[in-house]
């Protein structure tokens, strides 16, 4: 894993630990951060991690970018032997599959997708080789995902699938961007699974819906009320399967502060998950259930 550093004009450096996804990258960048953040760098004013990377702004009257990539550098050193352990927590997040608003916003849309004469369902369980799309939606939601990322817009999370790569879902985006996605929609695109935070343009694959806010900017969400944003990178995502009646109960309890998302604090061991990979999920599950 060879970690690539490149100026992007007079004040930002660019970091990208790997060209290609995986948990080791996302801990080593993970890692890199936390020591830049810690070091305290003079004439360092900003940090945006990534999935793989991240993005130092700076003032290059107060360090000289030479002597920062320096800084840097020392920095992946000590990254390189840290234990790949975090503090972390798991949430179980509800999704009403094939639901009907985005089966109406995907059908706006066909003439931009791959597959004009189907779903976008139908097309991501075709192309991972499964029979139908209930065995995807199994898929989808019997493993848990890693947040590696939130940006792009405010509070959205990108999720990476937590089993062997040969079994992780990859499906590309829409061929052409829709100008419209709704609010809260499980969307996917390449490797990554994410949740549409706010209503508005995208390219990644539907696959349901959320009742379960992950932003509010009135903070007047009652899980949200510390924090407009729910999720931060290195949370664990299970998503659970539920019908119309569950997702309206969800709703009304949301609009009236009873919904709380089950939520547990966990340590995760990325050298104790690639040994047993299910058995360690299975581990994450029961931690996450109480049992």
């Amino acid at each position: 894993m060879t970690t690539r550093y490149s100026f992007g004009g007079d004040e930002h450096l660019f970091v990208e630990c790997s060209e290609e996804m995986s948990l080791e990258a996302f801990f080593k960048s993970l890692s890199m951060v936390n020591g830049v953040r810690e070091s305290g760098i003079r004439g360092v004013t900003e940090i945006c991690p990534a999935n793989a990377s991240f993005q130092i702004k700076f003032d290059p009257d107060i360090i000289h970018p030479d002597d920062l990539q320096k800084e840097v550098r020392a920095i992946e050193g000590a990254a390189e032997k840290a234990e790949p352990v975090i503090k972390t927590r798991i949430v179980e997040i509800p999704v009403f599959y094939n639901d009907p608003w985005t089966h109406e916003t995907l059908m706006r849309f066909r003439e931009r997708h791959q597959d004009p004469n189907g779903t976008d369902l139908e097309y991501a369980a075709r192309i991972n080789s499964y029979a139908s799309v209930k065995e995807f939606i199994a898929a989808h939601s019997g493993s848990p995902w890693f947040v590696s990322m939130v940006g792009f817009v405010a509070g959205l999370p990108f999720m990476y699938q937590m089993v062997e790569r040969r079994r992780q879902i990859e499906v590309p985006k829409y061929l052409r961007p829709r100008t419209d996605t709704p609010r809260l929609t499980i969307g996917h695109g390449g490797c990554f699974g994410c949740i549409y935070s706010v209503r508005g343009a995208g390219g990644y694959q539907m696959f349901g819906i959320t009742p379960m806010p992950i932003f509010d900017p009135t903070q007047t969400t009652s899980y949200l009320s510390d924090f407009m944003v729910f999720f931060r990178p290195g949370d664990i995502v299970k998503f659970k399967s539920i019908d119309r009646e569950a997702y309206d109960q969800a709703v009304e309890d949301v609009d009236h502060g009873r919904f709380a998302p089950p939520i547990r604090e966990v340590s995760f061991d990325l050298a104790e998950f690639h040994k047993d990979i299910d058995g360690y999920n299975a581990k994450l599950e029961g931690m996450l259930y109480g049992h």
